[in-house]
């Protein structure tokens, strides 16, 4: 299979972002309108040659696999959405009601699709450098989004703040990528699996003293590097300022294009410095439990705490990173190979899935208009959602299910979500895997505490008769597009049963191709 057909997903996005950086350079209105209409078909256009593309190797750095081919799927269709919610409603096109472009729509737009060709990239990378390249493609954008969405100091300090801890987490990323190279002397995935095998095939006892300690120094920093764009402890405090700052598109972007590049990143990470064979020290099985654990208990403890929907919504994801690695726990602690095929679709219908009901949230935040009073013109704060059900019952029902399906209601699908996370963990019969259930299901009992403040602040009617709003209520088409997408997208996924088999069963398949089947 040649190149150009392997990556021709990547190659479409970043051949419409160089159209589109070329449109932003217009002054004209008619070019930062049609910036969004070029995105959108780019976008539309790829996913279809996700779609049609056949998993083969070009050999080299870059292979697509049905992995590859799951993720390509997954995230242009899903950024199609993303593209919506940024769509500009002002008549010169410079903004909507929530994101400001200026002059820079057409930049704003290129730079959505660079990111999104990044998961790309790492969804068909083969090799150290190329699974690097792709992580900072998609990562580098999006600092610049969350800097360029609103003319407030607070997106300007959540840019910054991002930019450097991102930076910080790529260098840590590099010196772990730097060890295993220098522990093999191969850069390319089957080179480093051929290098390691003998020594985790000869890797016998619970002390695992024959796997190298340059191995195991770079996974622990690998995985570490990646967990800042997965939003997990203890790389996950810029999570609530961040979320907040930047504009509410920028935020729903970033909730779910740097989480799926990680998770794809740390499954190969973990695949290939097991020698192919998911062979691990015991202490990186316990640092996985460990970080799962803390990961969605402290999302959802700080959660609860919070007084801006969005802060909350970002310490949500926090908690959602958890439950993913509860997947990554049971795909690199399951003994048995149809487990372990079954822990890798879960993760990846997981996070298709939180990207789809974090729209419908984050959606309805931008239709709703905020207090006269408040910073920003859309809805962040809970005394903004405040009886907004009751004046917009199309917009409060919409929530009510994004947000329930973000607790795993059944008859939505984040209750197959995680109960597809919480089957492998329990089949196991570990017992450390049992007990990582229960904390899951303890958490995710934990979370219906602040989801459900949500929507009872949606229906409660307000203490003042008419409440003063700085603007009325947004009336975009493509963003209320997108709210109805998101939702029905929900309820499908959750009743139709055919079609949750049809998506998880791709899940499946990506799994079994990762695991060498």
């Amino acid at each position: 299979m040649s190149l150009v057909n392997t990556m021709l997903p990547a190659l479409i996005l970043l051949i419409a972002a160089g159209l589109l950086f070329v449109v932003g350079a217009s002054k004209l209105a008619a070019a930062r309108k049609i910036a969004p209409v070029i995105a959108l078909f780019a976008l539309i256009a790829a996913a279809i040659a996700a779609i049609v593309s056949t998993p083969g190797g070009s050999g080299g750095s870059i292979v697509l696999d049905q992995l590859g081919k799951y993720v390509n799927e997954i995230a242009c269709s899903s950024s199609v959405l993303f593209v919506l919610l940024a769509w500009p409603s002002a008549k010169d096109g410079s903004s909507n009601r929530s994101i400001s472009f200026g002059t820079e729509t057409g930049e704003y737009f290129a730079l959505l699709l660079v990111a999104v060709a990044g998961v790309c990239i790492v969804g068909s990378a083969h090799s150290l450098p190329t699974l690097f390249l792709g992580f900072e493609v998609a990562s580098i954008p999006t600092y610049i989004m969350v800097t360029m969405s609103r003319p407030q100091e607070a997106a300007q300090e959540a840019g910054v703040k991002y930019f450097f801890l991102g930076a910080a987490s790529s260098a840590v990323l590099l010196l772990g990528v730097a060890y295993l190279f220098g522990a093999t002397g191969e850069v390319q995935f089957d080179r480093i699996i051929t290098a390691l095998q003998p020594i985790f095939n000869g890797a016998t006892g619970p002390t695992f003293t024959a796997i190298p300690t340059q191995v195991t120094l770079a996974l622990v920093l690998m995985v570490l590097g990646l967990s800042f764009k997965l939003a997990a402890v203890p790389l996950h405090f810029y999570a609530g300022d961040v979320y907040q700052g930047a504009a509410t598109p920028v935020t729903a972007a970033i909730s779910f294009i740097p989480k799926i590049t990680a998770l794809v990143a740390i499954l190969k990470v973990l695949h290939v410095a097991g020698g192919g064979t998911w062979t691990f020290d015991p202490k990186i099985l316990r640092l996985i439990w460990i970080m799962a654990v803390l990961t969605m208990t402290v999302g959802n403890v700080l959660a609860l705490w919070q007084f801006n929907v969005k802060r909350t919504l970002a310490y949500s994801s926090v908690a959602h990173s958890g439950y993913i690695l509860v997947g990554v726990a049971a795909v690199v602690m399951a003994t048995d190979a149809g487990l372990r095929a079954d822990a890798l679709a879960s993760v990846a219908f997981y996070v298709t899935a939180y990207g789809i009901m974090n729209v419908a949230a984050f959606g309805v935040l931008q239709l709703l208009p905020a207090r006269i009073d408040a910073p920003a013109t859309t809805a962040e704060t809970y005394e903004d959602i405040t009886g907004a059900g009751l004046k917009f019952p199309a917009l409060g029902l919409a929530m009510t299910i994004g947000c329930l399906s973000l607790i795993g209601v059944p008859a939505t699908v984040g209750f197959f979500g995680k109960l597809y996370i919480l089957r492998p963990a329990i089949q196991s019969g570990d017992k450390m895997l049992l007990w990582l259930a229960v904390i899951t299901m303890v958490n995710a009992a934990i979370s219906a505490g602040y989801y459900l403040k949500i929507v009872a602040a949606m229906w409660t009617a307000s203490d003042q008769e008419e409440p003063l709003y700085a603007v009325p209520a947004e009336r975009s088409l493509p963003i209320r597009a997108a709210v109805t997408l998101s939702t029905v997208a929900i309820l499908l996924l959750g009743i139709v049963l055919p079609l949750v088999a049809q998506l998880f069963q791709q899940s499946w398949t990506a799994g079994m191709t990762l695991t060498g089947h």
